[in-house]
């Protein structure tokens, strides 16, 4: 613990936005990192706590108190040796992980937990400029194979473990870039894509081949890559969206907000559209369905488009302002929160259930609403409707795609349709077949995915080799 008295004589100080008149003009990340001498007396803040109750909000069990330490000591270097030693991707996760770590902060019972994202973000950033990042090649190889379906952030953690300890893996890819839900799905203010390129290439330094355009089960047979390959990992996400089955569903201008958000990813980034329908929120009253974060990616994304209206439905009712942390401290609390794109100019209403589309010439025009009581209850006499050219559901995926891939291969679904496989062994019912992230828990965070990414490589290098050095 550096300052023994640190969090009793400075305020919690965090990056800052942009302003939202300036930020919506671009694609490009707005957050205002603080200054180096700020990010050390941040990291003085922490009490480095008997019990850490940060590690029990961090999936990635990241070392909190000790990288504070170092970091407010000036010691970068060992810092990012920390940090990476049970992160594979810190700039990802100080960029868009929701920060269940400083829920978890004993400072948070105070309102003021220590900038741990931020800090995490600074080192992360740090590393890369300094040159410190560099491809760790495995001294010796195993003559083991591996085959890593799907590139987002659970199959890269995975892949990059397996390499490190000098097995030969594949990852195939069905886009023609790596990166999955981080690169198709998060956009670019918030994450700027030049961060997943970098690590690819980190990647490909340290032997891991990229097979992209390969959509297994479909331009590959599953047979083919079980026979060429001491053992297959199944890390594609959960895909499959929550639908909104109802009168009118069939009208056009709904779309899912995994068919809207990866198409002006694909601008940004240059790709073709692979789609002769451009769906776009330019000069249209855009209604988002869905309160998560998926909604307030379209939110954002609609606003740069340049939208006349945004309003956002969300059938919960309103959370309160503040937790009872008496109750819900160290757990992430339900209370209500504002990202950065619902500041930038939606209009939020909760408890609202939508009932009915309706349009004209095939075109969705209006949505029909009514508000529903705690027990989702249409309140009698509240019905009302609200314009809209453009229906965004943002309402969550309930599991991954069974066509093709799954179906082949056989394997056990669980209740909700994901692959059966449990937290220690990662292992699927098929023979030598791994599941781990959203595949296999159900949608989630991208730092439970990498958390997953590398306990499923810890429990494949075991399995191949009869012991292993990587760490769960």
């Amino acid at each position: 613990m550096g300052k023994i008295t640190g969090f009793m004589e400075l305020d919690r100080v965090d990056r800052r936005y942009a302003p939202a008149a300036d930020r919506i003009r671009h694609y490009k990340e707005f957050l205002l990192p603080l200054s180096e001498e700020s990010t050390r007396s941040q990291a003085s803040r922490c009490m480095s706590c008997g019990i850490p109750f940060c590690h029990n909000g961090c999936p990635v069990n990241n070392q909190i108190p000790d990288w504070n330490d170092l970091v407010y000591r000036g010691d970068w270097e060992e810092a990012s040796r920390n940090l990476h030693s049970t992160n594979n991707f810190p700039e990802f996760t100080g960029r868009i992980c929701p920060a269940p770590c400083e829920t978890s902060c004993t400072l948070n019972l105070d309102n003021a937990p220590v900038t741990i994202k931020t800090i995490e973000n600074a080192i992360a950033d740090r590393a890369w400029a300094e040159g410190w990042i560099v491809p760790e090649v495995a001294a010796t190889r195993t003559g083991k194979t591996v085959a890593v379906i799907g590139s987002g952030p659970a199959g890269l953690a995975c892949a990059q473990q397996l390499a490190r300890v000098g097995h030969d893996v594949t990852v195939f890819e069905k886009n023609q870039k790596a990166g999955g839900l981080l690169r198709y799905g998060i956009p670019d203010f918030k994450l700027d894509k030049a961060h997943i390129e970098r690590r690819v290439k980190q990647m490909e330094g340290e032997g891991v081949v990229f097979r992209y355009g390969v959509n297994v089960g479909v331009d590959v047979t599953v047979a083919d890559v079980l026979a060429g390959f001491d053992a297959v990992v199944l890390a594609g996400g959960a895909e499959k969206p929550r639908d909104l089955p109802m009168p009118g569903r069939d009208l056009g201008g709904i779309y899912f907000a995994m068919e809207f958000l990866p198409q002006q990813n694909r601008r940004v980034g240059r790709e073709p559209l692979r789609s002769n329908n451009p769906i776009l929120a330019t000069g249209k009253h855009v209604l988002v369905i869905g309160g998560g974060d998926t909604g307030s990616d379209c939110i954002g994304t609609s606003i740069r488009q340049g939208a006349l209206s945004v309003t956002q439905l969300e059938i919960m009712p309103e959370p309160p302002e503040k937790e009872n942390k008496l109750l819900t401290w160290p757990d992430w609390p339900l209370k209500l929160r504002t990202s950065s794109s619902q500041e930038e100019g939606a209009n939020r209403d909760f408890g609202v259930m939508t009932r009915r589309f309706s349009g004209q010439n095939g075109t969705v025009e209006t949505v029909d609403c009514v508000r529903v009581d705690g027990k989702f209850q249409p309140v009698e006499g509240s019905e009302f409707q609200i314009r809209a050219d453009l229906v965004l559901l943002a309402m969550g995926f309930v599991s991954p795609l069974h066509d093709g891939m799954l179906t082949d291969l056989g394997v056990t679904l669980d209740g909700r349709g994901n692959v059966q496989a449990d937290m220690k062994a990662y292992r699927a019912s098929a023979d030598k077949v791994y599941a781990c992230g959203d595949m296999r828990r159900g949608q989630s965070l991208v730092v439970w995915a990498i958390r997953e990414g590398r306990q499923a490589a810890h429990s494949v290098d075991k399995q191949l080799m009869g012991s292993t050095v990587l760490p769960r």
